[in-house]
């Protein structure tokens, strides 16, 4: 039953608070509230420091934590159907929640699901020693790595594959795996690479030997098992005792689904109580080619998953796909659960994704208690994309909250 605007927005303030910069956004002669303020920007660094491993067009940890602890109980089911690096999961997880991760690339599963169950810091150093540095005698990526870098990165993928195919690959090894996913390249001496784009994406080999050849460097050896220490001691730096009992309760029941996110069978209806959740926006990201060197460590196929992945380049033919998922999220929602679909800020903020969305979420049957926008003030310039930041001003995060 549809609700007026009165009544959405002080569902919406029991959500986010009275705070803000209220509007309205008008669809279909219905009004709906739009919110504006700095939600959790302000307080990022105290994320936990499981976090810290780099994916393409990830959202901050404090978005789904800020959702999760106000729309869920402990063990209430957290879903995302675009789980990407595992955000949303790895956040419900440390909060005490069961958790759904969904994504047709496996490579998020690769990257999310041991974080939900680390190993301890010895079990790494023990294991990391039963480990070859030498590799097959290939050297197909000299314009990213130090030949003998890459000897111990060809044999850290032979020992992953080898470990997979006779059934001994265990959480240790998932671990590794994932942290040394995560430091293949990337622009400091902290990756296993020479200066090459940041850690999240890497280029062309066509690409990188371009870079090379402007900035006049050579690949230097890098010692992959320190880097791959170095990075997991910080990765389990800031995890407290309490982390660790929800993430040992929470792994135990944690799903990994590879789906298209429109057709997700396995979930039971009427079962999530929250969905948190961002897609692939149009095709501003190329998740094939900014991973093609992680799928291949990893031993998966980029062409293959590239078939897969929601690349839409019209905003009909994105919302045709968004209509078969929040189809989808409406049936495995359970009643007066949420969704927090997030649309970012596409085109320096001329695309309201949000404005398409909605009355998208309402076909499916959601009724949605409006539109939350998390506005970012940046105080620093970062040109590493070629963008000053200090001549944007903000960067915003656009939430639909919709409710069953």
């Amino acid at each position: 039953m549809a609700v007026n605007i009165e009544n959405r927005q002080k569902a919406l303030e029991a959500i986010v608070g009275s705070g803000g910069i209220w509007s309205e956004f008008v669809f279909d002669d219905e009004c709906f509230p739009v919110v504006t303020d700095e939600y959790w920007t302000s307080k990022q660094r105290q994320a936990s420091s499981l976090h810290e491993i780099s994916y393409r067009a990830c959202f901050k940890p404090q978005l789904p934590r800020f959702f999760i602890g106000r729309l869920t109980s402990p063990m209430d089911i957290v879903y995302d159907p675009f789980g990407g690096r595992g955000t949303t999961a790895v956040e419900a997880g440390l909060l005490g929640r069961q958790v759904i991760s969904n994504d047709v690339n496996p490579l998020s599963q690769m990257l999310a699901k041991p974080r939900l169950n680390p190993p301890i810091f010895e079990e790494i150093v023990n294991r990391l020693a039963k480990i070859s540095r030498i590799g097959d005698e290939k050297n197909d990526l000299e314009m990213f790595f130090h030949p003998q870098t890459e000897g111990e990165i060809r044999a850290l993928r032979q020992w992953f594959i080898s470990r997979q195919k006779n059934g001994s690959f265990d959480n240790v090894d998932g671990w590794i795996r994932m942290v040394a996913t995560n430091r293949l390249t990337g622009h400091s001496p902290g990756f296993f690479s020479v200066y090459t784009l940041p850690p999240n994406q890497a280029v062309s080999c066509k690409k990188q030997i371009e870079i090379n050849n402007k900035r006049n460097q050579i690949p230097e050896y890098r010692d992959t098992h320190a880097l791959i220490l170095k990075k997991s001691r910080q990765l389990l730096a800031g995890i407290s005792q309490a982390d660790k009992s929800n993430l040992a309760t929470v792994s135990k029941s944690a799903r990994f689904l590879i789906h298209d996110a429109g057709a997700t069978g396995d979930i039971p209806s009427d079962s999530v109580s929250l969905t948190v959740t961002s897609p692939p926006f149009l095709d501003v990201v190329q998740y094939q080619n900014d991973n093609w060197l992680r799928c291949w460590f990893c031993g998966l196929d980029a062409n293959e998953i590239g078939k897969n992945i929601t690349m839409a380049r019209t905003v009909d033919g994105w919302a045709t796909i968004m209509g078969d998922v929040l189809k989808e999220l409406y049936r495995i929602t359970k009643p007066c659960g949420h969704v927090a679909f997030e649309v970012g800020e596409v085109k320096k903020g001329r695309l309201k994704l949000e404005e398409e969305i909605l009355p998208i979420g309402i076909h499916a049957g959601f009724d949605p208690l409006g539109i939350v926008i998390n506005t970012q003030v940046f105080t620093k310039t970062a040109n590493i994309w070629g963008v000053d930041n200090n001549s944007k001003g903000t960067n915003s995060n656009r939430i639909v909250v919709f409710r069953k």
